[in-house]
């Protein structure tokens, strides 16, 4: 069994969609068993989310919203499909149109849009392309059919961002599949309660879905297709060095994806990391080109380095005090105070002397998470235990990842001789113990450089010769 999945970009067009189509059918050629999770079309969540903010806001808008929408959708039909097929995806779509017509309506009588509604008009969009997509294959003689995942994955009421049962969405999953004969073409994102409201799964929930399934069904591969070749070295936006990493394991490309690298989401990877079910990163305009493969045990790499991630723009949150020293209680104050408040960390820098704590947040947060943890410490500001609290803006953070360099000495010091060449001041450091990332802190307008010279001092302009080898 494999899985394969496909986003909103390769779902853009209804030429685009002839491409998808075009790559599962062969795949389905070769694969005994296969599953596929699509998103919506691209650009129709935020689509529908503006429709249902319109309308809880009284713009009567939302209608000429709805009406893209329904040409677009038509016109996809009317591409994909020979005109006898035409007449049963179009009564679908029509049925399900009017079902979401309603609901806005609704919304825009009593200027109220919860979550829990917000989740059930969001999910229109993956219903609507996963019933087009298995039509247009079915009309490929492949024997497709529609799957709407609110039946077999359960989730929690946390609207937005729900939380899966796995073990009854397991069993729902393979009750369903091993039952039924032929292809399943998946709703991506969405889910359902136990008492059958619609839930969406948060952040890139279509590739955790097909991670899902994957476990669920043991796949031998999962396949996430996009718009890029698969996870790259560094951002080729700004290091046009940059190529694609062939393999790597499941931590790396975590390490990779929480410092910026968007290609897949951390959470994706955790059911498939649980199965040990390999994940594959592919270019739906390219599939010709292999990917990457993240698995447990990676081929090895020459390189002592695997690669660059950033986040552009972050804040630093100094928290110092001569009286820290030797102080017990101070970070778990802080690490607590901000949790209370969904504060979330990046990244963590300690003085060994305990004199400070620099704790690296987004920008949004920052004056926020000064007020809290002036009250939070307020006890220990007025005893001097603690001697400030200053935020610092316009950051960045850079995180140089690889399991080599758990075997390989003075990668820090190649890190930090080349940042210091260049004339890029470093302004906090962190590392963990596994030795699998080196993380620092730059002035966002030495962030470009830095991951210039970074790349350069470790692939050596090598990526071509890489890239095409």
């Amino acid at each position: 069994m494999m899985v394969m999945k496909f986003g909103g970009t390769s779902l853009g067009t209804p030429q685009r969609i002839e491409q998808v189509s075009d790559i599962i059918s062969r795949t389905y050629r070769t694969q005994a068993k296969l599953a596929v999770v699509v998103s919506a079309f691209g650009g129709v969540t935020n689509q529908l989310i503006d429709a249902a903010h319109r309308a809880a806001s009284g713009d009567t808008r939302y209608e000429a919203e709805l009406a893209q929408l329904e040409s677009r959708h038509l016109d996809a039909i009317q591409y994909l499909l020979p005109a006898p097929g035409q007449t049963d995806a179009r009564t679908f779509f029509m049925t399900e149109l009017k079902n979401l017509f309603d609901v806005l309506h609704g919304v825009f009588l009593v200027r109220e849009l919860s979550p829990r509604v917000l989740d059930f008009v969001m999910s229109f969009g993956e219903r609507f392309s996963a019933y087009i997509v298995a039509e247009a294959l079915r009309h490929r003689d492949i024997p497709a059919y529609y799957l709407d995942a609110r039946q077999v994955v359960r989730t929690d009421a946390r609207y937005g961002a729900a939380r899966v049962d796995y073990d009854v969405t397991y069993n729902a999953i393979q009750n369903v599949v091993h039952s039924r004969n032929g292809l399943p073409v998946i709703t991506g994102f969405i889910a359902s309660t136990a008492n059958n409201q619609t839930t969406t799964l948060g952040r890139s929930g279509s590739d955790f879905t097909a991670s899902i399934f994957g476990a669920a069904l043991d796949a031998t591969e999962i396949q996430i297709w996009t718009d890029v070749d698969g996870v790259l070295t560094a951002d080729p936006r700004v290091v046009p060095q940059a190529f694609t990493i062939p393999e790597l394991s499941y931590e790396e490309a975590m390490e990779m994806s929480h410092f910026g690298a968007k290609v897949i989401h951390p959470r994706t990877m955790q059911p498939a990391m649980e199965r040990n079910i390999p994940i594959r990163i592919r270019n739906t305009f390219r599939p010709e080109q292999p990917g990457t493969l993240i698995r447990r045990t990676p081929a090895p790499s020459p390189f002592p380095i695997k690669g660059i991630s950033s986040i552009e723009h972050i804040a630093l949150v100094n928290v110092s005090g001569s009286g820290m020293v030797g102080a017990t209680g101070i970070a778990g104050k802080i690490f607590t105070a901000l949790a209370q408040h969904d504060i979330n960390i990046i990244l963590i820098s300690q003085a060994s002397s305990e004199h400070s704590i620099c704790l690296g947040i987004l920008p949004g947060h920052a004056s926020r998470a000064q007020e809290v943890l002036k009250k939070a410490l307020k006890l220990e500001l007025l005893e001097k235990t603690v001697g400030a609290i200053e935020v610092e803006e316009n950051r960045s953070v850079v995180a140089v990842v690889g399991e080599n360099m758990r075997r390989t000495a003075g990668i820090a010091g190649q890190i930090f001789s080349a940042l210091g060449q260049a004339a890029i001041n470093i302004v906090a450091i962190a590392q963990g113990s596994s030795e699998l990332n080196i993380s620092f802190v730059v002035e966002r307008t030495d962030l470009p450089n830095a991951l210039r010279v970074i790349h350069h001092a470790f692939f050596n302009g090598k990526g071509g010769e890489v890239a095409h080898g």
